[in-house]
């Protein structure tokens, strides 16, 4: 992401924010080790981001029919990501304050990896819930650490490293949507397909704990100097931009949830087989992979958003008007042209930093815009299987999502023009 200008309007001074060094406050260390270790920690972990929900999303009916789940209840599983991302994100600034980030990614891996492991173990439905529950809320804070992270490690690459980390999460999203049917039939059992994102959570952990014990003897040897006192704290709860990038956040997440939770059983729906209804959502990320790594410099090259906001939104709006009307005929036109509109996500990741001044500015941003956003979110998996389950077809949980798709282009020409947090 391109910084700011510097001309401007003085801002409140920032709070200093804790680096990978930083543990309790009031206690300041040296940075654990270099960026290396860090850059290829954190693209481990974009890696993780997805795929425990896009392998379910591509397992749904094999889940549904080996743990009985009504159409509500497989909606309501569907909707446990945003509402995980939702809760734990919005505390997660809170905890990096407490506790050294490479520590706290250590135990959001495991947690990850634990729950994937122990819900692919369970028959019972509301055990698969609660762990995999316990899986997403380590993605939920590694959600809200990667931005800061980037602004901690990498202030003068934060558009390249944004575009990579979102790349490998992508990658990670299309990988696991792609080979989650093959490999459950492979081993005979969904559980499979399911549970073997549990190995990439555990590799995740590796670079970090290093990381994390080399925070902690270098926090024993460092003597506590005094907290930086802050002359004012960033609140964009109270700005519009700021609600303006929440709710973009979470009209574009409530169609990505929805699309990686529904969008292969969809194509089922229209006569695909598994495997290629699979491939098809897998094709969707895919295809997002060289988005994701472009939209971040194209969206901090351009002196207004507009463009890209309206370029988005059309391509989804066609991709949901042709799942409604040929979803088998025209399938790879809908996945491509899905591909292009879910460049959203990228583009609102990039957006947070260009309407922000400051570190300080950027984390709380972040925070507010994917908590309150996943909130708005978790309406979309939820709403698209009660539809699904009243109307026994696919015309009223697209409907839902062009309406959806309009308040997200509402509120993203808000926040097309250049401005920051701080100066609201």
């Amino acid at each position: 992401m391109t910084p700011p200008p510097t001309a401007a309007p003085a801002a409140p001074a920032p709070v200093a924010l804790p680096n990978a060094g930083d543990t309790r406050a009031g206690r300041r260390v040296p940075p654990a080790t270099g960026g290396a270790l860090v850059l290829v920690g954190m693209l481990l972990v974009a890696l993780n981001l997805r795929a425990a929900v896009t392998s379910l999303g591509a397992l749904l009916d094999e889940i549904r029919d080996g743990l009985g789940l009504s159409g509500v209840t497989a909606g309501l599983v569907t909707t446990l990501p945003t509402i995980a991302f939702a809760g734990l994100g919005a505390l997660t600034p809170w905890l990096v304050r407490k506790v050294a980030p490479a520590r706290v990614l250590v135990v959001a891996m495991f947690a990850l990896a634990l729950g994937q492991v122990l819900r692919v173990l369970t028959d019972s439905t509301w055990v698969f819930v609660l762990t995999s529950a316990l899986a997403l809320a380590g993605i939920a804070v590694a959600n809200i650490l990667l931005p800061m992270l980037v602004k901690q490690h990498f202030p003068h690459r934060t558009g390249l490293v944004t575009g990579a980390y979102t790349m490998a999460l992508t990658v990670g999203t299309t990988v696991a949507a792609a080979t989650a049917v093959p490999i459950a039939h492979a081993f005979g059992s969904w559980r499979a397909g399911l549970g073997i994102w549990a190995a990439l959570a555990a590799l995740a952990v590796l670079p970090w704990v290093p990381l994390a014990l080399r925070t902690r003897a270098a926090a024993r040897r460092a003597t506590p100097t005094p907290r930086p006192v802050a002359s004012a704290r960033i609140r964009p709860e109270r700005t519009r931009l700021g609600w303006a990038m929440a709710i973009y956040f979470g009209a574009q997440s409530l169609s990505g949830y929805a699309i990686m939770g529904w969008l292969a059983q969809l194509f089922r729906d229209a006569g695909y087989q598994p495997e290629s209804a699979g491939l098809l959502l897998a094709g969707v990320t895919a295809l997002g992979v060289p988005i994701a790594l472009l939209m971040p410099t194209v969206a901090g090259r351009l002196a207004t958003l507009r463009p890209l906001v309206l370029g988005l939104t059309a391509a989804s709006a066609l991709a949901y008007l042709g799942l409604a009307i040929a979803p088998h005929s025209a399938a790879l036109l809908w996945v491509a042209l899905l591909a292009i509109g879910q460049g959203a996500f990228p583009m609102i990741l990039t957006a947070i930093g260009l309407r922000s001044r400051t570190a300080e500015g950027t984390v709380a941003l972040s925070a507010f815009a994917q908590s309150t956003g996943y909130v708005i979110a978790a309406l979309g998996p939820l709403m698209v299987g009660i539809l699904y389950e009243v109307t026994g077809g696919w015309t009223a949980p697209l409907g839902f999502l062009l309406a959806a798709l309009a308040v997200q282009t509402t509120a993203g020409m808000a926040i097309a023009r250049p401005r920051y947090v701080e100066d609201e």
